[in-house]
């Protein structure tokens, strides 16, 4: 489990490498002047925001931060890079509930102006992949031990060292390796039954 999340990582820093090669993507038109750091504290600010939007109260901690630099089309540096970063949701969500998180998710995304990419409604694994008007790119996604993960990535920005992220999580830091199983129960996010129909989600 550990290997497939670090794997899924790599990727993701791949891609942003990929896509920061261009010449014109609209990663490097539209973030001039702003560094790496600056955009992993965005990065930070959308997680925080979409956390904000969910009721009852989600419980989380940080996932691992991850930084990369941006090359051009032939490998070389481009003097840009691009930052990740990760919550893990502590609360333990029933796979009855996922969906319901997952829309809640998806409406605050949307009326920020964020774009849906793409959908997975797998009852068990469903994920969902955003992008916004700046460049960074969203993910909200289940893996094998029922963990919830929110992920946001920059675009290619200037580079810049990248401190931790500053927010303080709600809940204890868990000393079990990584990714732990979420262990907060919660009266609604737990709970086994579906939603019912018509009724709004908190």
């Amino acid at each position: 489990m550990r290997q497939h999340r670090l794997t899924a990582v790599l990727l993701m820093l791949a891609a942003l490498a990929a896509a920061c090669s261009g010449p014109d993507t609209p990663a490097k038109k539209g973030n001039t002047g702003m560094n790496m750091q600056q955009g992993a504290d965005r990065a930070d600010a959308i997680l925080q925001e979409t956390l904000a939007a969910v009721r009852p109260e989600l419980r989380w901690n940080h996932g691992p931060s991850s930084d990369a630099g941006c090359t051009n089309p032939t490998g070389g540096s481009t003097g840009t890079g691009a930052a990740k970063r990760s919550v893990l949701i502590l609360t333990i969500v029933s796979e009855q509930r996922r969906g319901a998180l997952l829309g809640v998710i998806e409406r605050e995304w949307t009326g920020r102006g964020y774009k849906v990419t793409s959908v997975n409604k797998n009852p068990v694994f469903p994920a969902m992949r955003a992008s916004t008007p700046d460049g960074y790119s969203l993910s909200a996604e289940v893996a094998a031990e029922g963990q919830f993960f929110l992920d946001a990535a920059t675009p290619c920005l200037a580079d810049s060292p990248v401190q931790a992220p500053t927010a303080e999580p709600n809940t204890p830091v868990r000393t079990t390796p990584y990714p732990q199983r979420p262990d907060v129960k919660d009266d609604f996010w737990s709970a086994t039954t579906p939603v019912p129909s018509g009724s709004p989600t908190p």
